[in-house]
């Protein structure tokens, strides 16, 4: 499957019972509310397919894993119902996530903001690059990181998310990442981090299909609940994003 390159692309590639799913977008693998609702799309897909036993999420290129959402459309929100449904994108791509009945590795490259921390965290293991920094800035446009939260405190904690948020213009580096249990290794090349990937998912696959479905629920236990939790986060985010200081934040940011 795939997009035109204003709205990002979308490929799946499954092989040996892996499914390689490939986001990209040129202005630094961000997320258009449309690719957004073709990953979630997608994810429902490949985890209703039999033939299916392990899922890999990964971005293109060599160096940011994962910019956010748009910042164009991001901007130009005009009222509470569409900041609502703006925000419900990266909710309903973690509910997907956690619901498709397959387990999910992480392959993340290089800088990952916002929703994209949010995508890592949904991941069920994570192997990273040395260059996989993880910042949250929502605070500096005057919204903050509500959608995301829960899957982010799920992986790193509390006062994980809390050092993250409120050190909002300040990256996190991988192995800070690590510490706190958002990614599972850290290697210093992209060869080195395929290698592993390739290792780990085909293990897996190998693997009874059926416990690692099982598994996938035990993982995601005491969640039933973010169907209505994060679609609430989103209307807390689509309303202050309606702020005097937000649309003061990303006018600067404009210019």
């Amino acid at each position: 499957m795939t997009t035109n390159r204003k709205n990002g692309s979308l490929y799946t590639h499954i092989n040996n019972k892996i499914a390689t799913i490939e986001f990209g977008h040129p202005a630094s693998n961000s997320f258009p509310s449309e690719l957004l609702e073709r990953l979630r799309k997608e994810l429902i897909l490949v985890g209703q397919n039999n033939e299916v036993a392990i899922i890999i999420l990964k971005s293109e290129g060599e160096k940011a894993f994962c910019a956010g959402a748009s910042f164009d459309e991001l901007v130009a929100i005009s009222n509470l119902e569409e900041g609502k449904e703006f925000f419900s994108g990266f909710a309903n791509v973690i509910n997907a996530m956690r619901t498709c009945g397959k387990l999910i590795i992480g392959r993340i490259q290089g800088k990952t903001v916002g929703g994209g921390v949010g995508l890592a965290s949904a991941c069920d293991y994570v192997l990273a690059t040395e260059n996989a920094a993880i910042k949250l800035s929502e605070f500096t446009i005057g919204i903050g990181p509500f959608v995301i939260e829960p899957a982010v405190t799920r992986k790193i904690g509390v006062s994980g998310t809390a050092e993250l948020t409120l050190d909002a213009t300040n990256w996190k580096n991988a192995y800070w990442a690590k510490e706190k249990g958002l990614y599972a290794k850290v290697f210093e090349t992209i060869k080195e981090l395929d290698k592993e990937v390739e290792i780990l998912s085909e293990k897996l696959a190998s693997y009874n299909h059926t416990a690692l479905a099982e598994m996938k629920k035990a993982l995601w236990k005491g969640t039933q609940n973010w169907n209505n939790l994060l679609t609430e986060r989103a209307a807390v985010s689509g309303e202050l994003v309606l702020s005097d200081f937000t649309k003061k934040a990303l006018e600067k940011f404009k210019k």
